[in-house]
């Protein structure tokens, strides 16, 4: 503990200023304090701020390794120079020479994965096996553009089966089947989805400027910074999971007033994380319940864009894109399960009967006269144009639709990562579970502070409110005083500068003021048992500060 636990590392007024930043660059600002300190010091730098996974999906990249040496031989099979020039790959015999390559290879890492996929493709979907094969191998080998630009044809098909696999886990037989049918848009990472989803709103007079949206916070922050944008500058709405249970203790639900809000008709999108991030919990089933009301029977021309990168981290996950299926936009990112965040692998998913579709049908003519110019050099009827293709084709400013889509080995290798998923028999959803769930629960041990059980919760995250752990710890008149004297900032400063770790804070995420967000993916277990002590060690710090002024009264 510091000598003079009243005096900060930094200014009051640097760190008003540093909290108008967002948490991912002030973190940058964070960093430099820590290694400093851990320069100065015997602490160890332990940054806690990102998102990162610190593992890997091991069989999925095994199996495009092997995928890759197939796609070569059947490059060279058409032409080898012997000098490093060779063919692309043809369709005829395809699906029999790659049933061939991978029986001569049967006992290679990743060679099981590929025949299970493969068969999976031919025997479920009757799907022509020289298509497959042609498809795989043009694909990984990235020879051509992306065809259709949209997805690839059977990575598609896979990523529908995972998709519903992981959304719907707790949904009943009944919904699924009446959602029917979504189509794909691979996009480069989750990150690029948001940017395509909120520029298409806008292109297509979804979404104008000073419309009202609503965020249900505390979010992921680039939702929050988005639509302030001067070319969107969206009136925003924020919709609070500030529910407490009867001890006092945050469970990071939505109480009934704040979902009553989207039951405005003048709230025309609303933005969810699902899982959330910073909190790391899924919507619970009455929270559920009362969205599903709210569009039934007060807001049925709601847009709703679900981000749902954390599915696979809780149980029984119930996805709005099977909730509501017609109003939903589905975001799903890659990076996190499978450890691939430098992969850059997203979808967009979006139901083929859908609310944007209908709503960009009626429009009015001159908007239709003036979308008609846009998409026109696209197609002969753009009004029939659908908006998961206008999201396509405004992510390469439309004059470049053809060359549009995810990169073909990109795909490929997202197709393998979610075959190994569809596939698993070695209890992969179960393994990462408990990777987090240790890690969280070392992080709060070494705190002291309580952590009530919750089958809700992700933990991919753990988000602390300060404040409340002042006052549980040292009463009301020391959690006053320390949001008195100290900026929240104050904390996660002082974390770096003192003790070497990086935390996120909370209230960039539109949290608590006081809170602050720990990632439990990218450092090794043993760690988060120092960083909560850590974080232990600056509150009590608070209170040493707080004990002396209050003896020198």
């Amino acid at each position: 503990m510091k000598d003079d636990a009243c005096t900060s590392p930094v200014s009051k007024d640097y760190e008003k200023e540093l909290s108008k930043m967002s948490p991912f660059e002030i973190k940058n600002k964070l960093i430099d304090m820590a290694e400093e300190d851990a320069r100065k010091s015997t602490a160890t730098f332990l940054n806690a701020g990102r998102g990162n996974p610190n593992w890997i999906a091991t069989e999925p990249r095994e199996a495009f390794i092997l995928l890759n040496k197939y796609a070569l031989e059947e490059c060279r099979r058409i032409y080898d120079d012997g000098a490093g020039i060779a063919g692309i790959p043809s369709i005829a015999g395809g699906g029999e020479r790659l049933l061939n390559f991978l029986q001569e290879h049967q006992s290679e890492p990743g060679a099981s994965l590929l025949k299970k996929t493969f068969d999976y493709l031919v025997d479920e979907y009757k799907s022509n096996p020289d298509q497959v094969a042609y498809e795989w191998a043009e694909g990984i080998i990235g020879d051509q553009y992306p065809t259709p630009v949209r997805i690839l044809v059977h990575t598609q098909t896979i990523l529908r089966d995972y998709l519903q696999m992981v959304m719907a886990t707790g949904v009943d037989k009944q919904k699924i089947e009446d959602a029917g049918i979504f189509d794909l848009f691979a996009t480069e990472g989750g990150t690029a989805a948001m940017c395509y989803a909120f520029n298409s709103l806008s292109q297509n007079f979804l979404l104008q400027k000073g419309d009202k949206i609503a965020l249900m916070t505390p979010i992921f922050t680039p939702y929050l910074e988005i639509p302030e944008l001067d070319r969107f500058s969206f009136d925003v709405v924020h919709v609070s999971a500030n529910r407490v249970n009867q001890e006092g203790y945050h469970t990071w639900q939505y109480p009934k007033e704040e979902i009553d809000k989207l039951r405005d008709p003048s709230v025309k999108m609303v933005c969810v994380v699902n899982p959330s991030n910073p909190p790391s919990y899924t919507l619970a089933p009455d929270v559920l319940d009362q969205l599903v009301d709210v569009v039934k029977t007060d807001n049925p021309d709601l847009m709703i864009i679900t981000d749902d990168v954390y599915a696979t981290f809780v149980n029984n996950f119930r996805s709005l894109m099977y909730e509501l299926p017609y109003n939903t936009l589905t975001v799903y990112s890659f990076s996190k399960y499978f450890g691939a965040t430098g992969w850059r692998l997203a979808t967009i998913a979006l139901r083929q009967k859908n609310i944007y579709d209908d709503k960009i049908s009626r429009l009015t003519s001159e908007q239709k006269r003036e979308l008609d110019k846009r998409y026109g050099s696209l197609t002969l009827e753009p009004k029939s144009l659908k908006f998961i293709d206008r999201l396509v084709a405004d992510s390469r400013m439309v004059a470049l639709n053809h060359t549009a889509g995810l990169s073909t080995p990109q795909q490929i290798q997202m197709t393998l990562f979610a075959a190994y998923c569809l596939f698993d028999e070695s209890g992969y959803k179960e393994r990462m579970q408990k990777m987090v769930e240790e890690r969280l629960n070392d992080l709060w041990n070494a705190t002291g502070f309580t952590l009530p059980p919750d089958p809700l919760r992700a933990g991919y995250y753990a988000e602390m409110d300060m404040m409340v752990w002042a006052e549980k710890f040292y009463g009301t008149d020391f959690a006053e005083w320390m949001d008195k004297n100290f900026e929240p900032l104050d904390f996660v400063v002082r974390l770096a500068a003192e003790t070497a770790v990086v935390l996120l804070n909370g209230d960039g995420f539109d949290g608590p003021r006081w809170s602050i967000r720990t990632s439990l993916a990218n450092l090794d277990r043993d760690a988060y048992t120092r960083v909560g002590k850590a974080i232990r060690q600056v509150l009590e710090e608070y209170h040493e500060c707080f004990i002396s002024q209050e003896e020198s009264k």
